[in-house]
């Protein structure tokens, strides 16, 4: 099993706490996210991490080799991070991970390590749900009678909505295949460089390529965009991963 870390975004909403610094390596209890988030893919088995850096990348890429030597990680720079979102860096990782299975996480979540190995104990390609109330700017999952995923994103319904993708996938092989063609179309045919890698999601689902879902919703976990988020998430975190 491979793993893919998106890390290339400014997160300019948390500034002035990223001013010097990427997202992912603000620190929260004894830890930085990105340190949690590598831990709990070590602890699952994963030896193999794939990183998209963007902003101050050279600090990412500085404290991944300096803190975990055994790790194979591969380092992929977005340098077009200022003008594109995350289903671009999802788009360059296409060497490494076309075709084949690999866990996909944002490197903006706080969580619980134990929602990693539950999700990579599934059987197909799965997802992280997180059930809670819904707002606006969470992804919102949706699903069918036989309890697949059929929409996610910000503006679906938040009435139907079962809870929020966290950000935290298992892809399969055979989805992992049609997720680059159809990732191959949306960037190079139709340039849609500047939106949220849910939508190729979106546009596999008629073509029968469906996520299922696991709930992970009694394990912590939180996004953080916000200075707001990031102070929140200080004092939610439980004690026993501070």
């Amino acid at each position: 099993m491979i793993a893919v870390i998106l890390a290339a975004g400014m997160a300019s909403r948390l500034r002035p706490l990223t001013d010097d610094r990427p997202k992912c390596l603000l620190r929260v209890g004894s830890k930085c996210i990105l340190q949690r988030t590598v831990d709990s893919l070590v602890a699952a088995g994963i030896r193999q991490i794939v990183v998209v850096t963007g902003y101050r990348g050279g600090m990412i890429r500085l404290f991944l080799e300096g803190n975990y030597p055994d790790i194979d990680f591969h380092f992929i720079e977005n340098a077009d991070f200022k003008t594109t979102n995350n289903i671009y860096s999802l788009w360059l990782t296409k060497p490494y991970v076309a075709g084949r299975e690999f866990m996909l996480l944002d490197s903006d979540i706080l969580f619980d390590g134990r929602i990693v190995e539950r999700v990579l104990a599934a059987p197909d390609t799965t997802l992280a749900l997180n059930s809670h109330k819904l707002g606006e700017e969470e992804i919102k999952v949706i699903t069918d009678e036989d309890g697949k995923v059929s929409e996610i994103s910000k503006t679906c319904s938040i009435d139907k909505a079962i809870g929020e993708s966290i950000g935290i996938e298992k892809i399969c092989a055979d989805y992992s295949e049609a997720l680059f063609s159809e990732l191959d179309r949306m960037i190079e045919g139709e340039h849609l460089v500047d939106i949220f890698y849910e939508r190729a999601f979106e546009r596999l689902i008629p073509q029968g390529h469906k996520f299922s879902v696991v709930d992970t919703s009694d394990l912590f976990s939180i996004e953080l965009d916000t200075v707001e988020d990031f102070n929140q998430a200080s004092q939610l975190i439980p004690r026993e991963l501070f």
